[in-house]
């Protein structure tokens, strides 16, 4: 499952990593939540580059999938989340999967471990390596009665690696820099040329850092969501001397 994550990397870094140009200026973004806008990077199928590649570019959708055959969306559940291993055979992902898969860049996401099937305390999960990482992603545009264009986006996800299995049983799928290209290029790759890439990341990939639950408010927006703090239960810390 994917419910917050965050996208504080620098335009530049996020054009250079995942080849696209003209990134407009934007702030960092510590607690993305479900309806807000996101960052999308997808193919343009229009124009190709010279090298025969999928060209590149970048707008806002919703976090939040409106399947395009949504007469009323308020009559469906709020779709910001899409399991890879069904996502084909869904109605309101499978065109999707097919024709409109983008990248949603960021930064990490947050988790919450479970504590006696209640929601406990949050965790940053952030990858090992600098730089900004993007989660696969399923893109639609709605068009609402009033003849309005609303464009809106899901993450994919997949059963947990193993050193986050114990935090949460999902996590998001990672697109790297060099399956990108194949990820985007819906004209030439059906979903079963992509099914290799909906798989967890590898378990060195990214660490879990406890954090403050000021990061469950959504009007929390600063960094200090991110502060590290002592989970439950650890150790207190060495003695720096004696008082007597």
């Amino acid at each position: 499952m994917c419910g917050r994550f965050t996208l504080t990397d620098s335009p530049r870094a996020i054009g250079e990593r995942f080849l696209v140009n003209a990134l407009e200026p934007f702030p960092p973004r510590y607690n993305i939540a479900p309806t807000q806008p996101i960052l999308v990077l997808r193919a343009d199928e229009h124009r190709r580059a010279g090298d025969g590649g999928v060209r590149r570019i970048a707008h806002l959708a919703r976090w939040g999938l409106i399947p395009g055959w949504t007469k009323d969306p308020s009559t469906i559940p709020l779709l910001f989340n899409a399991r890879s291993e069904s996502a084909g055979e869904r109605n309101s992902f499978k065109a999707a999967l097919r024709h409109r898969r983008c990248l949603v860049p960021a930064s990490g996401f947050y988790e919450w471990r479970r504590e006696g099937g209640r929601r406990g305390m949050p965790f940053f999960v952030r990858p090992r390596a600098p730089g900004p990482i993007a989660f696969a992603g399923l893109c639609e545009t709605y068009l609402a009665a009033d003849g309005s264009e609303i464009d809106t986006a899901a993450i994919l996800t997949t059963h947990s690696n193993s050193a986050l299995a114990d935090l949460h049983e999902r996590m998001p799928v990672v697109i790297g820099p060099d399956d990108a290209e194949r990820w985007l290029d819906c004209r030439d790759s059906e979903p079963r040329d992509v099914a290799d890439l909906l798989r967890p990341a590898e378990d060195a990939f990214f660490e879990a850092i406890p954090v403050s639950e000021r990061v469950n408010a959504v009007a929390n927006m600063g960094p200090e969501v991110q502060e590290p703090v002592e989970p439950p239960g650890a150790p207190p810390p060495a003695a720096q001397g004696s008082l007597f």
